[in-house]
C-alpha cells in the first residue's frame, strides 16, 4: 500500500496534466521510497522506466534499449539494442512527439559514471528537442551529494534543465504511525524511534502487535534483513567502510566533539572531519552549533539516521549473543530497560517535528527551532536546553524565544521542570520575552497543570502530540 507522499504525488500530477516538457529531479537517501513515489505517479500512463545499473556504460544501453521497446511492445521477449545513446534518446524524443510520456532514469548516478558525457547528451536534448515536445522526464537518484553537484549544481551541463526538484526525507513520527494505527502512541513512537520513518524499514520491521518481539525477530536475528542493513549500505556507498563504521561508533557511545571521535578512532582531526561531511552529505550524521550566539567552538555531531542510531546503540556491543541465539534470553535484561533511554534523543525530534508541523492554537509564529547549549556563568557548568527556537506574535510583532524541555520518562512531569527550564532560559535569552512548552511522555503532576491554566507554561504528554492522526 503506498502511504504519505500525497503532497509529492499531487504536485507530480499537476505538472503532467499542464503537458509541457518538464525535467523533474527526485533524490534523498536510500530506501527513503523514491522509487515507490514514481511508480504510484507513473501507474497507468505511458512510460519508459530506465533502473541504471552500476555496470558499464554498454549494459546501461542494453536495459536502456529494452525500457524503450517495452513501451511498443509490452510483451515482446526479444528486444533490439540501438548503437549509442544518441539513438536511444532520438527514439525517445520520436515518441514523446506522437504522446505524452514519461521518461525516468532511476539511479541517475549510476548511468552519470557510467557513461560520462550522458549529461551533457541530455541538455542538448533538452535544449534542442525535448522542450517543444510533451516529454515528462524525471532523474531520480540516492547519492545526494552527486545529484546536488552534479545534477543541481551550477557546474553542471544539466544546470537550468529543471522544472521542479524534490528531495523526498523519511517520513515524521506521525506519517509512520499510519503504517500500525492499531497501536499504542508508545508502540509507534518506538517504530520511529527505530526506523526513523524510512518506509523500507518500517515495513521489514514489520511489527504486528509488539515492537519487542518485531526487534527480536526482524532486526536482532542474524538472518534477518535488518541486521546488517547499516553495513550494507556503508559498503555501497563507501570505499573505506569500516573507518566510518568506526565514527559511527564512538559518536553511538558518547563523542560528539570532533577531538573526541578523532581521539576515540586514533585519527588525526583533519581525516576525521573529512569523514564526517561525508556522512553527512549521506543524511547520516548531523552536524549542529546553538541556535542563539552559536559558534565553531561548540560544534557537535551526532547521528541524525535514527535507524543508525538504533543499530550502532544496541547491535555491536551484541553480536555474540545474536549470532548464539542467546539474545532471546538476554533480552528483557540487556536491551529492554534501555529503550526508554534511547528515545530520549528521539522524543526531541518528535516535539520538533510537532512544534513544527502539527501544533495548533500557539499563541505565536515559530520562525526557527534548534537547540541550546553553553555555559552557565552562575553554576560555573555546561547546561543545555532540549529546543529552543525564536518566535513572532502576528498580531504585535514582537519576538521572543521558545524554550522547551522533552521528557520521555515513566512519571508525570512536576513544576521543578518549569523552574529549571526558567533557570536555564535566563542564561541565553538575556532578558528577552520566552515562551515555555514542556512535553512529557507519561503527563504532568497536578501542580505543573495548575501552572499551566495560569499560562505560565504549554503541555504536551506523548498521546497529545499524536492526537487527531
Amino acid at each position: 500500500m503506498f502511504y504519505c507522499r500525497d503532497e509529492e504525488l499531487r504536485k507530480l500530477s499537476k505538472r503532467y496534466e499542464e503537458n509541457d516538457f518538464e525535467c523533474v529531479i527526485i533524490y534523498g537517501r536510500r530506501r527513503v521510497g523514491k522509487t515507490a513515489l514514481i511508480n504510484e505517479f507513473c501507474r497507468d500512463k505511458p512510460t519508459i522506466y530506465f533502473s541504471a545499473l552500476k555496470a558499464t556504460t554498454d549494459k546501461n544501453l542494453t536495459a536502456l534499449s529494452k525500457a524503450i521497446h517495452l513501451l511498443k511492445e509490452p510483451d515482446a521477449t526479444v528486444f533490439p539494442e540501438y548503437k549509442n545513446y544518441s539513438d536511444a534518446l532520438a527514439e525517445i524524443s520520436r515518441l514523446a512527439q506522437e504522446q505524452r510520456i514519461i521518461f525516468v532514469i532511476d539511479e541517475y548516478p549510476y548511468l552519470a559514471k557510467a557513461e560520462d558525457s550522458i549529461s551533457s547528451l541530455l541538455q542538448h536534448t533538452i535544449d534542442h528537442i525535448w522542450k517543444n515536445t510533451k516529454l515528462y522526464l524525471i532523474l531520480c537518484g540516492s547519492s545526494m551529494s552527486f545529484m546536488e553537484k552534479q545534477v543541481l549544481g551550477d557546474e553542471s551541463p544539466l544546470y537550468g534543465r529543471r522544472t521542479a526538484q524534490f528531495k523526498l526525507e523519511p517520513l515524521t513520527y506521525r506519517e509512520t504511525a499510519l503504517f500500525s494505527p492499531n497501536l499504542s502512541a508508545e508502540q509507534n513512537a518506538l517504530i520511529y524511534g527505530i526506523t526513523g520513518g524510512v518506509p523500507h524499514y518500517i515495513r521489514k520491521l514489520n511489527v504486528k502487535s509488539d515492537v519487542n518481539e518485531a526487534l527480536l525477530e526482524n532486526l536482532f536475528d542474524r538472518s534477518s534483513y535488518l541486521y546488517e542493513e547499516p553495513e550494507n549500505l556503508l559498503k555501497q556507498e563507501l570505499r573505506e567502510p569500516s573507518q566510518y563504521s568506526d565514527i559511527l561508533s564512538a559518536i553511538a557511545e558518547g563523542a560528539s566533539k570532533l577531538s573526541e571521535i578523532s581521539a576515540k578512532c586514533k585519527l588525526e582531526t583533519g581525516s576525521c572531519s573529512k569523514y564526517l561531511k561525508t556522512l553527512q552529505e549521506l543524511g547520516i550524521v548531523k552536524r549542529e552549533r546553538p541556535l542563539v550566539n552559536g559558534n565553531s567552538k561548540q560544534t557537535i555531531y551526532s547521528i541524525d539516521d535514527n535507524f543508525f542510531r538504533f543499530w550502532y546503540r544496541f547491535v555491536p556491543n551484541n553480536t555474540a549473543l545474536i549470532a548464539s541465539g542467546r539474545i532471546v534470553r538476554v533480552y528483557e535484561k540487556i536491551i529492554q530497560p534501555y529503550l526508554s533511554d534511547f528515545m530520549g534523543f528521539i522524543f526531541e525530534r518528535m516535539c520538533h517535528d510537532y512544534l513544527l508541523y502539527y501544533a495548533q492554537g500557539l499563541p505565536f509564529e515559530i520562525l526557527s527551532l534548534g537547540k541550546w547549549w553553553g555555559n552557565n556563568p552562575v553554576e560555573r557548568k555546561e547546561i543545555e536546553i532540549d529546543i529552543v527556537g525564536e518566535t513572532i506574535d502576528i498580531k504585535t510583532g514582537e519576538k521572543a524565544y521558545v524554550v522547551c524541555s522533552c521528557k520521555y520518562r515513566n512519571k508525570q512531569i512536576g513544576r521543578d521542570e518549569l523552574e529549571l527550564l526558567r533557570q536555564y532560559a535566563s542564561v541565553f535569552s538575556k532578558g528577552k520575552k520566552c515562551h515555555y512548552i514542556i512535553f512529557s511522555k507519561d503527563g504532568f503532576t497536578q501542580g505543573l497543570y495548575q501552572s499551566a491554566e495560569a499560562g505560565e507554561v504549554i503541555l504536551y504528554s506523548l498521546d497529545d502530540i499524536y492526537s487527531s492522526i
